[in-house]
């Protein structure tokens, strides 16, 4: 490929399950080799591929239903959702082997829960794992390991997934494929006025009220999901675009400036250890702040007690809070220094007030800067 794609190394491509499997046919088999053909030709210029893959829960649901028809149908419970990826995340493994085999393309099958890229010891073993294989030229397929994976414990959509792995993995570009070839002021189905935005410079709250729902009924994410993941990777560094999947060759037609929806990367990109914590999907409470804290943090500065003005949650020493203002907007997040309960003690006092409640050995900051994300 010799365009807009030739200018990035490392790419990731997020494929749903709603391009990949029709739940009457099974695999769409030949927009899968057409798929194919354009990442071997990425391959063959010398880049490096990580795919984050769709389709296990579907095509298990599918070879499933010659036992219950009703399972074509119907929104799935847990347990249905958890044994379909048992039995289909086989069958979705087998055909990317098949596709990009025939282009003499190793695969390796990489599933990730979400304590994967929330917890910093198994972010890093996940990290390596995928970097060693980009290191053999193979092409990790990623999903979410729905068989394990709760309600509770669970990304639910592969777009955030897709982001967490271009940031973790150091990624040039994430590509979501989708069933809609960008992002419009309004939903183009019901708005015959909405205009495509062809570049995003930056994610306002403007630009995140213009996303829709999915409306699919295999399909977890929507275009909800999508500014989610896009604000992931682009604070990591990494640029993002929304493209048709519905087109044969679409990563080719993409290349050749197919209609799309580019986000630009942050012009300064956070640290490995902030760039986990800024993709951090759960949280373990909040705390609020005042103005002129909001000032110190935005300034380079640790926030200390004195500047808390509310907490919420159930947080221990270690864990991700969001960081609000007085109007419960979100301004940044980071790894708090104390357990919620000392943490309400020591809420808006000053040093003196600390050193005579906690003793001379209390923690002079409530996050620090190094572990601090600011929006």
């Amino acid at each position: 490929m010799t365009g807009k794609l030739a200018q990035y190394q490392r790419i990731v491509v997020k494929i749903g399950s709603a391009l990949l499997v029709d739940l009457e046919t099974g695999v769409r088999r030949a927009w899968l080799e057409s798929l194919a053909n354009d990442l071997a030709a990425i391959c063959q210029r010398g880049g490096e591929l990580i795919i984050v893959s769709s389709g296990s829960i579907a095509l298990g649901r599918r070879q499933m239903s010659t036992h219950d028809m009703t399972l074509s149908q119907r929104p799935l419970k847990l347990e249905e959702s958890q044994a379909a990826a048992a039995i289909g995340q086989i069958a979705l493994g087998r055909v990317w082997s098949e596709v990009l085999g025939a282009h003499g393309i190793e695969v390796g099958q990489v599933l990730l829960t979400l304590g994967d890229t929330e917890e910093r010891r198994r972010y890093l073993n996940a990290r390596d794992t995928i970097g060693q294989l980009l290191q053999w030229s193979s092409v990790p397929i990623i999903n979410e390991n729905d068989t394990v994976a709760t309600n509770e414990i669970r990304y639910g959509d592969n777009d955030r997934l897709a982001a967490r792995v271009a940031s973790m993995m150091d990624a040039d570009l994430l590509v979501l494929l989708s069933d809609i070839d960008g992002l419009y002021t309004a939903p183009p189905g019901s708005d015959p006025n909405a205009e495509l935005l062809e570049v995003v410079d930056a994610i306002t709250p403007a630009i995140e009220a213009m996303a829709g729902e999915s409306a699919s009924l295999i399909s977890s994410g929507g275009m909800r999901t999508k500014i989610a993941a896009a604000k992931i990777a682009t604070q990591a560094g990494t640029e993002m675009v929304i493209a048709s999947g519905k087109v044969a060759h679409p990563l080719a037609q993409l290349d050749q400036g197919a209609r799309s929806t580019w986000f630009a990367a942050s012009s300064n990109p956070i640290n490995n250890r902030r760039r986990w914590i800024a993709g951090t999907l759960e949280t373990s409470g909040s705390i609020t702040i005042d103005d002129g804290a909001i000032k110190a943090l935005r300034s380079g500065k640790s926030l200390l007690p004195a500047g808390v003005t509310d907490l919420h949650g159930a947080f221990f020493r270690g864990d991700t809070v969001l960081i609000l203002d007085s109007s419960g907007e979100t301004i940044g997040r980071g790894l708090v220094e104390y357990d919620f309960e000392d943490a309400k003690k020591a809420l808006g006092r000053s040093s003196d007030e600390l050193t005579q409640l906690l003793g001379e050995n209390y923690r002079s900051v409530l996050i620090h800067r190094d572990d601090m994300v600011i929006e």
